[in-house]
């Protein structure tokens, strides 16, 4: 009998459970006139039922925000779960009726001193997800009281509930005193508590880098270790990123830290143990590495990496690209476990290639037998992107391992004796790196290597191949013949295979120039004549150039001996391999880019290193850190000496230290070596205007340079970086003319019109305060809504007051931009407030964005090129700036009033081209190239940024300046 009563009383349950499901069905017309009436019903359960209906709507996206009081009229119950449905209601609704949530807020005090303390926390809790300004200013005694309550799941809610109030209103926590009561939180007895306080204090600080809220020193380090033992395991996390953000004073104190948080390394939940990693690796910077502790730790990380690829397949990759981090800081906490990362059948493709990574990064003399048998049986795989990622890592394992690269090789000639296609032809890309590694080593495999040509259909492997028969044309027969087969499709092909062509082309004729004159001639013709590829056409006309001018110089530049390639190529970079390390267990390990790269603003990124290096925190100033990524952006895209722009850019491109006129000579004296027969001005003249002086541009003149070149180098590419033409003279700041901002019908007779300017460094908001009342009006003040570049007033608005009637006065008001931001549609958008004895006004108005181009915006020229080409096409902006008649000069010294700075100018095919750079004051970048044609009223300006938001904000600044 018991046993059918619990049967009964399961099935009631069950059914009353799935009975929630009808709230959602229902479809009737005129539900809110039945709901209102519902609402105020004298029974409890049929209130209960309305209320679970208006929720059910809410949910599915129906309007019911016009039952908001009735709704609030619920909340005077002592029913739990009825409070919770209204609270749910009130948050989702209060932002839309602010006025009417005010209703509330009597409840919500008596709520927070209800004698049950889950009633207590909820109240408070509400009141923190209520994003009200108005109710914001009545929460802050009934916070205060739950900070100090006597329950810790108050006490706990609270601390969470002012990080939210923070977000709301940051300067109200701070007038309040909640900081500090945060901060005792941590010293509370409740291992909850404190964790919650942590994370509130870290959520404040990652908004507000440089305020110190977290004080961290030893007693507070001895208080988190305490609580770590017995929190929840999310309280933990919170703790131990905090503990990551210490720095220990000495080695005694790093090593008591790591042995009190070794623990957490055995723990289930795998984000516990990747925080418990990232704290024992920043701290393990700092033990003598002689110390057996040190030894000991690192044995104890192993297992627990390991065991986090035992999980599924999504928290496996998430492991795989922190262990990839951390391998190649510290090979030796896995050198022993290779065989974790083999590759097993049912793997997804994206945990297969990040295992496969990791192989070739713990590869060494010791083990490298057993990872080539498993690489070569990956290359037999039926998943072509992993085949193919096997192959290349076999390659790689051959310039790793040096002792390994015969054997290396062999496996590659077995696997193009396959002939599968895409496999040959990823053997052929790495054989290539191979030979650069061991130059005259292996090249016995090369007459294999051609057997394969025609079955090369990919660019990668074409354009290898072409290297190779280039780079060893003295050593194949018919060089001449398979370098011709290529040249047959030759606009067919892809850049890579063109330029790398034409290279290979110049060595071969630089190594037997008698047999293939005619092919160079060809080639060359193609390049510069028949393309329109500007980076094919410049190598093009720099080889014709050293060839007919220097054969000797040729010979030295094409087939200088080359450095040897590195072991590894794709090692991160190590600032940014320390910062990493510091954000183990987040995005920024798994997208392994820093938190800079990803998260929007200038505030909430803070730059971290290892302690005792370079990027460590005591070596960077607060200025440092503040200009964030724009400071770190130029370093990292600054081109290698292989990459075509930077070599483009070695060049000299000053001109001659001669300043009188050159003598001059009529003809043109090249000898037999003029290889394209009508000379250089017949091919330079068709592409870039017909002017002598044009080829000058492309090196600096040889000191046998024929006369013929030694003509004035006006307009030339001598001068492409040389702006001291009269270009970027600044004539005095830009000022918009003013605009009505508050016009006196909407302001009770108060009128506002400004502008925005700049003037040295600093940004004005020029205003003209007029008074159209019949009244006297005193006691003006100015504030700022939060927006998307964190404009303040740096100081209080300063209007000689009384303001007499039909008075006006200018006022101008410096601004900053540290204030609190959120991005604003439009971008440039300001919302303001401003006050008198007569009321508060608000109006919103727009500031031209080239207020905020910063002096320090004017990039080096290897930077400007390189970065442009780093910023992804789908970034560029273009747009029209009609009827402008300015010359290219004029134009360029009226942008650089506003700090937009020319950094080369030059004219192809009768059109200006001003390339030019600006910095935003939050360390955002802007790249532009000004197209200005004589005659031609209209320019075209393209643009390109990271954050390509902001090109409209700055063409509308182009156009401004430049029409004004």
């Amino acid at each position: 009998m018991q046993a059918l009563a619990n049967q009964l009383c399961e099935n009631r349950q069950f059914g009353s459970k799935m009975t929630d499901s009808k709230y959602f069905t229902t479809t009737k017309k005129g539900e809110i006139f039945e709901l209102k009436a519902e609402l105020n019903s004298d029974k409890k359960e049929k209130k209960k039922e309305a209320v679970k209906k208006v929720i059910a709507s809410m949910t599915v996206g129906k309007d019911v925000s016009a039952l908001f009081p009735d709704v609030v009229n619920c909340m005077q119950t002592d029913n739990l779960e009825l409070k919770k449905l209204v609270y749910l209601y009130l948050m989702n609704y209060a932002k839309s009726q602010p006025d009417m949530a005010i209703m509330a807020v009597n409840t919500f005090v008596k709520d927070c001193e209800d004698p049950n303390p889950l009633i207590r926390a909820l109240a408070v809790r509400t009141m923190g997800c209520i994003r009200v300004d108005k109710i914001t200013e009545y929460l802050c005694e009934p916070l205060r009281k739950c900070l100090k309550d006597e329950d810790p799941y108050v006490r706990k809610t609270a601390a969470v509930c002012v990080a939210k109030l923070h977000d709301i209103n940051a300067q109200l926590v701070e007038d309040q005193g909640f900081l500090d009561t945060l901060k005792d939180l941590i010293s509370d007895s409740n291992p909850m508590v404190v964790a919650n306080a942590v994370a509130a204090l870290s959520e404040i600080a990652e908004s507000h880098p440089n305020s110190n809220l977290m004080d961290l020193n030893p007693q507070t380090m001895n208080k988190l270790l305490t609580a770590l033992n017995e929190c929840t395991e999310w309280g933990q996390i919170f703790i131990l990123d905090c503990l990551a953000n210490y720095t220990p004073r000495d080695d005694r104190e790093s090593q008591s830290i790591c042995e009190r948080v070794t623990p957490r390394l055995s723990h289930a939940n795998s984000a516990v143990v990747l925080s418990a990693v990232k704290v024992l690796m920043k701290f393990m910077e700092m033990l003598p590495k002689d110390l057996d502790y040190y030894g000991t730790l690192l044995k104890k990380l192993a297992p627990p990496l390991v065991t986090l690829l035992s999980a599924e397949p999504e928290l496996q990759y998430v492991a795989l690209r922190n262990i990839n981090l951390i391998v190649q800081r510290r090979p030796e906490i896995l050198k022993h476990e290779m065989k974790v990362f083999y590759v097993k059948y049912n793997d997804p493709i994206y945990v297969k290639l990040e295992k496969l990574d990791i192989m070739i990064r713990l590869a060494s003399q010791a083990n490298i037998a057993q990872v080539l048998a498993e690489l070569k049986e990956y290359a037999t795989e039926v998943d072509v992107d992993f085949v193919r990622k096997a192959v290349r890592a076999i390659g790689r394992c051959a310039i790793k391992v040096e002792q390994s690269a015969e054997r290396c090789v062999s496996t590659l000639l077995d696997l193009i004796q396959t002939k599968v296609n895409y496999v040959v032809q990823e053997a052929i890309v790495v054989i290539k790196d191979i030979f650069r590694k061991y130059p005259n080593k292996y090249e016995s495999v090369i007459a294999t290597l051609c057997e394969n040509l025609d079955s090369l259909d990919e660019p990668e492997a074409r354009a290898a191949m072409i290297w190779i028969v280039g780079e060893y044309a003295e050593r194949i027969d018919n060089a001449d013949e398979l370098l011709e087969s290529f040249l047959e499709g030759f606009h067919d092909e892809s850049t890579q295979v063109q330029l790398q062509l034409l290279t290979a082309i110049v060595k071969l004729f630089l190594k037997k120039p008698t047999e293939t004159q005619e092919l160079v001639q060809q080639v060359l013709s193609l390049a510069t004549q028949d393309s329109d590829n500007p980076d094919l056409r410049d190598r093009g006309y720099i080889y014709w150039r050293l060839l007919s001018t220097d054969p000797v110089a040729a010979k030295e530049v094409v087939l200088a001996e080359k450095p040897l390639i590195s072991e590894e190529t794709d090692l991160i970079e190590p600032t940014l391999l320390e910062e990493l390390i510091c954000h183990i267990g987040t995005l920024a390990s798994v997208y392994h880019k820093p938190p800079s790269a990803f998260v929007e603003g200038n505030h909430g990124v803070q730059h971290k290193g290892l302690p005792g290096s370079a990027g460590s925190a005591e070596s960077e100033s607060p200025d440092a850190v503040s200009a964030g990524a724009a400071t770190e952006a130029p370093a990292a895209v600054i081109p290698s000496q292989g990459d075509l722009l930077g070599d483009l850019l070695n060049l000299d491109l000053t001109p001659p230290a001669t300043t009188g006129p050159l003598p001059h000579s009529g003809g043109m004296q090249m000898g037999a070596m003029d290889l394209l027969g009508g000379g250089l001005d017949s091919l330079l003249g068709g592409d870039l205007g017909g002017s002598p002086a044009m080829g000058a541009g492309f090196g600096a003149p040889p000191a046998a340079m024929p006369p013929a070149f030694s003509a004035p180098v006006s307009g030339s590419l001598y001068d492409l970086f040389d702006l001291d033409n009269g270009v970027g003279m600044p004539l005095g700041s830009f000022c918009p003319p003013k605009t009505v901002w508050l016009p006196a019908m909407k302001a009770k007779g108060l009128e506002i019109s400004g502008t925005f300017v700049r003037h040295a460094g600093v940004i004005q908001m020029e205003m003209t305060i007029t008074n159209k009342a019949m009244s006297v009006m005193t006691g003006f003040a100015i504030q700022f809504n939060r927006n998307s570049f964190g404009l303040a007033p740096a100081g209080p608005i300063q209007v000689p007051s009384p303001l007499s009637p039909n008075q006006n006065i200018e006022v101008s008001l410096p601004l900053n931009t540290v204030g609190p931001v959120m991005k604003m549609e439009p971008l440039n958008n300001l919302q303001v407030a401003f006050k008198n004895n007569i009321d508060v006004f608000y109006f919103s108005c727009q500031y031209p964005i080239s207020v905020l181009f910063a002096e320090d915006g004017k990039m080096e020229r290897q930077v400007f090129l390189a970065t442009w080409k780093d910023i992804p096409n789908e970034n560029e902006s273009q747009f029209q700036i009609k009827d402008c008649h300015l010359n290219s000069d004029a134009a360029s010294n009226k942008l650089q009033s506003i700090n937009i700075f020319t950094i080369a100018e030059r004219t192809v095919d009768g059109q200006d081209m001003l390339y030019q750079s600006m910095k935003l004051t939050n360390g955002i970048w802007a790249l532009a190239e000004l197209k200005v044609q004589a005659g031609n009223p209209n320019y075209t300006v393209s643009l390109k940024c990271r954050a390509p938001e902001v090109s409209q904000c700055v063409f509308q600044s182009y156009e401004a300046v430049l029409k004004n």
